[in-house]
C-alpha cells in the first residue's frame, strides 16, 4: 500500500473520531480509539512502539516511543493540546529520523476543527 493511501485512511479516521467524540478528551482515549479503527480498517498498527537511540556505538533502550506505527511507514503522533507548538513539529522529526520512516503525522484532537490541528511532516533525512 502506498504511503499517501495510508495516511488517506489515517486522516479519514482521525476525523470520524473527531466528529464522533470532539475535542477535550486526554491523548491517551484518542490514541486507544485509533489504534483500534486503524486495526478494524485491515492496516498493521503498533501501539506505543519504543525506538533504542544508539550513541557513541551504545545502545540505549530509553529512546522513545511513537503514539502509532502504521505499516511500518507512517508514524503517527496525537496531541490534545490547546495549540500545536513548534517543539511537536521538532519531536516528530527527531521521531522520524531515529525510526528512519519517511512520513509522520501530526494530530491535534483538542481543536474546533480538526483540520487545523493536523500536519504532515516528512523525514529530511530519510535514507
Amino acid at each position: 500500500m502506498r504511503t499517501n493511501d495510508i495516511t488517506g485512511k489515517i486522516i479519514d479516521i482521525a476525523f470520524s473520531i473527531h466528529k464522533g467524540l470532539g475535542p477535550g478528551l486526554l491523548e491517551s482515549v484518542y490514541e486507544k480509539i485509533m489504534f483500534e479503527e486503524l486495526l478494524q480498517s485491515g492496516l498493521d498498527v503498533e501501539r506505543q512502539k519504543p525506538y533504542p537511540i544508539f550513541w557513541n556505538q551504545k545502545k540505549i533502550d530509553l529512546g522513545f516511543r511513537a503514539d502509532l506505527v502504521v505499516e511500518n511507514k507512517v508514524i503517527v503522533e496525537l496531541k490534545s493540546v490547546e495549540a500545536l507548538a513548534k517543539v511537536h513539529f521538532k519531536q516528530l522529526q527527531t521521531y522520524l529520523k531515529i525510526a528512519n520512516i519517511k512520513t509522520g503525522l501530526l494530530i491535534n484532537f483538542n481543536e474546533a476543527l480538526l483540520k487545523t490541528g493536523l500536519r504532515r511532516v516528512i523525514n529530511k533525512h530519510y535514507v
